[in-house]
């Protein structure tokens, strides 16, 4: 029993500080979508601050632990927030991934640099790195008590968890019973439906982050006594709380508290207990591991993937049909001159270096086929390279030639690739990504410690090979070798993309759904490549071992990887030949920064984690943004690429607008259809459907039968009631996402008091129209007036309180929060809360019922409840009754006109022609993204809006705009329908 409960006790240590790097984890990923590797790097750097200003400049624990939890940590991750996180929170999940891994690189290494700095100044640091039995924050050396017989704890265990509880109880305290907590969850819910209630998701997502880092400070100053200074023992800390935060799925922050207590208490048990473990060297160490992976394949969940849009949208190849010698020459040119500098200028110092630049980028473009091609990042890498190598270094020692042992190691690693991909393929992003670093700390702690495969710490000799009169133990005759072999790899690969596989590969890695429509096995093109890419690393991992002439078990270890992943990517994962510049940079650099820089060996680590920094401005590497912006550059000066260039950044914006952006398909449909396809309403088809009264400045100019001025000009000058100053007001507006237009100049406004429909077929611009009202989507040109003033460089915060509302489509709440929750976002005060119950009493007696548990009906309702209260200027209500009831959509319609009673400025869009036209004041109809008629309700003609809006035949009563130029045929694509309206009739 004492057993147990000294297992238990020592396992809560470990499980609180676990639970407070979870915590954080949870956090920060809650609030900007990032799961943040280089959160164990931010507690490293903490527990190396207080290690210096404590042990080396003499200042007192407690006030130094204070000043670095509260003050220091806290600064770090607001700046890490301003500088990278709200870029990264932008582009793909692999940048973010890499990003965050070069932090987790850069930081220990930035820390030990500065210590080495300060040193060389004179400073009274101590030695920092790989230093244990420190002091921590409470006595040293530390108190202990005697609990029972054999159970004691000491007193950096006792400030472990007084800290930890602390903490435990003060998150619940924030997150459930103040504003700013409410606030917090409600960003983890919706950010942009935050801003849109005029908070600020950046500053959300700042303090999120500054908590985070003060919790992973907090974890670090208290973890110094039990871990030391050693970055890697960190790290593995880091990811083993990972588990934690799986267990909370990334969301549940009292989960991941929980799971980081169990977690170290589970690890603890099974150490003390698991008999055979004795008997597996590493199986001690490696169950939080195990466990993590266990974890992930159990408790991910699988997002539903719908629809057609991209999921990864890859940039256009701007040389795409140009000669053989446009695309290849240079690239070759580079091969001749390589490969005639081994014997010519190189001193054989520089040809040993760039022999091993040559051997590495074999491994580094197999990143290009599993995240390049597959869009999986694998954190295993270096795995297969030293399973590869220790396979053909075990055969060569009993006599196998060279040749026949490289390949044997190489099929060892590819089909390592295949059993760690098997289970991990059901994963994606962060926890494919997860589960391949967890197998890949395994091999590390056990696979690797297994004695007739390791050979001790010698390892295994592999002498370079010898083909007839070629010896490659010249390192010149090496290096030209390998260059060989890597332009062969290259060649293959680019081969591989322009083959019918690799189509369906590229395919699987933009849009998995789609792909799996047309008849595309996801699972069998992502083990083939996964496979593929093991293989490939682990030749390269032969060729590099044998330019070394010896392997070891520790000599690529998975935190070799990380560096590796961050390097490659930083230059460009989309094309084979940037992983090779990056295997020569990641060779050369080191010596280059000792010989003209410094003689530190933490400056090059560094300078390889800020590489991966910079996806947060280069997502696809600064190998591609270079020829990208000689490329735009080009284009700016109308030179003989000019046109190419255009094609190709129509294409590229495009190929991003569906899923960057979450505009609707059929806006991505009508901006392309701008530049020259026939989408939206036709010219001469539906331009006359409503009739200003004759002599009305309304209608469209004479001469222009479509209604739709000539480009540059206003479309339609805007209808209103009154005099009075616009609430809102939209001049001349030009929008539309990544360069593809959808709004090309449209008027409107519309005044207190009024409702204004706006009308259109799918694909208008009707949706963007809002956004842009909102503030959520910026004007190319033109500008939007709130009251008079101009708003059109202020976002969606500003606009918010600015008393500018948008309802968005579907539900404009909090899914997460319960019912009195989503209201006091919006209404601080509680009377007013109640207020809204005596209106709506069904909702008062679930006040505490989750908002996503309620039906459409009421979910709508409760959107539009809270404005009647505190009545908006503006309302921008986008479809409010979509998905609903008959019944609703009256009450819907009902709350809209009490809005309007009280003064609210109402732009309403709506694909219920019939009720939108019941409630509105003005009509404005909208087509291709611009408003061809803009007039009160009085002047619309209902048949003609029949025939031009729902595509169905005019009846001959109403037929008697003879002058119409309308298609007879009702199928035909000149009358497109609303989905949800039928061709028998119109909804009453």
């Amino acid at each position: 029993m004492a057993d147990l409960l000294g297992f238990v006790l020592s396992g809560l240590v470990s499980g609180a500080l676990y639970a407070l790097l979870a915590t954080g984890l949870v956090l920060s990923y809650s609030a900007s979508g990032l799961f943040n590797f280089a959160h164990g790097a931010t507690a490293y750097l903490c527990a190396l601050a207080f290690y210096e200003l404590h042990s080396g400049f003499g200042w007192p624990a407690v006030p130094t632990a204070v000043l670095l939890v509260c003050v220091a940590a806290p600064a770090l991750g607001w700046g890490l927030d301003r500088l990278m996180f709200r870029k990264l929170a932008r582009v793909g999940e692999t940048a973010q991934i890499v990003a965050t891994i070069g932090l987790l690189v850069a930081l220990p290494a930035l820390g030990l640099w500065i210590v080495e700095l300060l040193e060389d100044a004179g400073a009274s640091v101590k030695p920092a790195e790989n230093q244990f039995g420190l002091p921590g924050v409470g006595p040293s050396p530390a108190k202990s008590w005697q609990l029972t017989d054999g159970v004691g704890i000491d007193s950096d265990q006792l400030i472990t968890w007084i800290a930890t509880a602390v903490v435990a109880v003060g998150l619940w305290i924030l997150m459930r019973h103040t504003p700013l907590g409410l606030k917090l969850r409600a960003a983890v819910d919706d950010r942009s439906l935050v801003e849109l209630r005029g908070l600020s998701a950046d500053r959300l997502s700042s303090i999120a982050w500054m908590l985070s880092s003060a919790l992973a400070g907090l974890a670090g100053v208290l973890a110094t006594p039990l871990l030391g200074l050693s970055a890697h023992d960190f790290t593995l800390f880091l990811f083993v709380s990972a588990t934690a935060a799986v267990l909370g799925r990334f969301v549940s922050i009292p989960l991941a508290f929980a799971g980081g207590l169990g977690l170290g208490v589970l690890q603890n048990l099974v150490a003390g207990y698991a008999n055979f473990a004795e008997r597996i060297t590493g199986f001690r160490t490696a169950v939080p591991f195990l466990i993590l992976f266990a974890g992930l394949l159990l408790l991910t969940r699988r997002s539903r993937t719908a629809g057609t849009a991209a999921v990864d949208a890859p940039p256009v190849d701007y040389l795409a049909g140009r000669s053989r010698l446009r695309r290849w020459g240079p690239w070759a040119a580079a091969a001749v001159l390589l490969a005639a500098a081994f014997y010519t200028v190189t001193t054989p110092f520089w040809s040993g270096i760039l022999a091993q630049g040559l051997a590495l980028s074999l491994v580094f473009v197999s990143f290009t086929v599993v995240t390049g091609l597959g869009a999986m990042v694998s954190l295993a890498q270096a795995t297969f390279v030293t399973g590869a190598a220790l396979v053909a270094g075990l055969l060569m020692s009993h006599g196998w030639p060279f040749v026949a042992a490289a390949a044997v190691g190489t099929c060892a690693a590819a089909v390592l690739g295949a059993l760690v991909a098997l289970p991990a393929l059901r994963l994606g992003g962060r926890s494919l990504a997860l589960a391949t670093l967890a197998l890949a700390f395994l091999a590390d702690q056990v696979l690797f410690q297994v004695g007739w495969l390791r050979n001790g710490d010698t390892g295994w000799s592999i002498p370079r090979p010898v083909f007839g009169p070629v010896d490659l133990n010249d390192d010149r005759a090496f290096g030209v070798a390998l260059l060989v072999l890597v332009t062969a790899a290259v060649a293959a690969l680019s081969a591989l993309r322009g083959s019918p596989s690799g189509r369906a590969m590229l395919a699987v890695r933009s849009a998995p759904a789609a792909a799996m429509a047309s008849g595309v096995s996801v699972v069998r093109t992502k083990l083939v490549l996964f496979t593929l890419s093991a293989g490939l690393a682990g030749f390269g991992g032969v060729m590099y071992a044998s330019y070394n002439t010896r392997v070891t078990a520790t000599d690529f270890t998975a935190m070799t990887g990380l560096i590796w992943l961050a390097v490659v990517v930083a230059a460009g994962l989309r094309r084979p030949q940037f992983a090779v510049v990056a295997g020569l940079v990641y060779a050369l650099v080191p010596h280059l920064v000792s010989d003209y820089v410094t003689e530190s060996v933490h400056l090059p680590v560094i300078l390889f984690g800020l590489a991966g920094l910079a996806l947060a401005n280069d997502p696809d590497g600064y190998c591609a943004a270079v020829s990208v912006r000689v490329h735009r550059r080009r284009l700016v000066r109308g030179g003989p690429d000019a046109t190419g260039a255009r094609t190709w950044m129509g294409a590229r914006a495009e190929a991003e607008t569906g899923a960057a952006t979450g505009v609707t398909g059929a806006e991505s449909e009508a901006a392309s259809g701008a530049t020259g396809g026939t989408v939206g309403t036709p010219s001469g088809s539906r331009a006359e459907v409503f009739r200003a009264p004759s002599g009305s400045p309304t209608g469209a100019p004479s001469g222009d039968p479509t209604g739709v001025a000539e480009t540059g000009a206003p479309s339609a000058a805007p209808s209103s009631p009154t005099d009075a100053t616009p609430a809102l007001e939209l001049r001349a507006v030009r929008a539309g996402y990544d360069g593809a237009p959808v709004l090309h100049g449209v008027d409107l406004a519309v005044h207190p008091g009024e409702i204004v429909a706006l009308l259109g077929p799918n694909g208008a611009g009707k949706s963007t129209t809002c956004r842009v009202a909102a503030g959520l989507v910026g004007p190319l040109g033109g500008q939007v007036y709130v009251a008079g003033r101009d708003a059109t460089r202020e976002g969606a915060v500003r606009r918010s309180r600015a008393g500018v509302v948008l309802a968005p489509e579907g539900r404009g709440l909090f899914p997460a929060l319960t019912i009195e929750e989503n209201l006091a976002l919006y209404l601080r005060e509680k009377d007013q809360r109640e207020a809204v119950y005596e209106r709506f009493p069904g909702l008062a007696g679930r006040r505490g019922v989750p908002a996503g548990s309620l039906s459409g009906g009421e979910q709508q309702m409760l959107a539009l409840a809270p404005l009647l209260q505190r009545p908006p200027k503006v309302l921008i209500a986008d479809e409010p009754s979509l998905g609903l009831a008959p019944r609703i959509v009256e009450e819907v319609f009902r709350l809209l006109t009490e809005l309007r009673d009280t003064g609210t400025a109402l732009l309403l869009v709506e694909e219920k022609a019939t009720e939108a036209l019941g409630v509105a004041d003005t009509v404005a109809y909208l087509a291709q993204g611009r408003v061809t008629w803009c007039g009160p309700r009085a002047s619309v003609e209902t048949a003609r809006l029949t025939e031009a809006y729902l595509g169905l035949a005019a009846t001959p009563e109403a037929d008697t705009g003879a002058d119409l130029d309308s298609d007879p045929d009702p199928t035909s694509p000149m009358n497109p329908t609303i989905p949800s309206q039928t061709r028998g009739g119109v909804r009453p």
